[in-house]
């Protein structure tokens, strides 16, 4: 049988190579200024770039604090979210896979603010003139682990029969 922390380190690294991945094919295709039509009236394909954080927040700073915190503490969330997928059996499968997903996803990200000191996204939803804030799969992941978690808090529990 596989190792738990071997499922969950592949299958973040393989999240963090999906994500390299998909920016990297938009970095090489997509300018800044076009838009791919996928859905007609739901889904484009963009190139964007994020300097802040969710939602652009902070994006038209010029300071680089925002940057450099922002890598220090996504970094520290996925030392954080390592060391708790170390001991990995502990945890219930809806939380192993939301916090592995989560995993996966900040370090995409980290890795793109410490490198290019930026995030490319790209998957553009909308409904008429309504858009969807731009995203990309690493946030797409740390969505869905989140989602998860958020299952697995919900969840009812069975409780231990009242032994006296």
């Amino acid at each position: 049988m596989v190792d738990q922390r071997v499922k969950a380190y592949g299958t973040a690294a393989v999240v963090l190579a999906l994500d390299r991945l998909s920016k990297w094919i938009v970095e090489s295709n997509v300018s800044a200024m076009d838009t791919v039509p996928v859905i007609p009236g739901l889904f484009n394909i963009v190139h964007s770039e994020n300097r802040g954080m969710a939602f652009g927040i902070l994006n038209d700073s010029t300071s680089e604090w925002p940057n450099t915190l922002l890598v220090v503490l996504s970094a520290a969330a996925v030392v954080f979210v390592a060391a708790m997928l170390w001991n990995g059996q502990r945890l219930d499968r809806y939380s192993f896979w939301g916090l592995t997903l989560i995993m996966g996803g900040a370090a995409g990200n980290v890795f793109d603010r410490v490198v290019w000191g930026r995030v490319t996204d790209f998957l553009d939803f909308y409904i008429g003139e309504h858009h969807w804030h731009t995203f990309n799969v690493a946030d797409s992941a740390i969505v869905i682990g989140s989602g998860l978690l958020l299952l697995d808090l919900l969840r009812p529990r069975k409780q231990a029969a009242n032994v006296s």
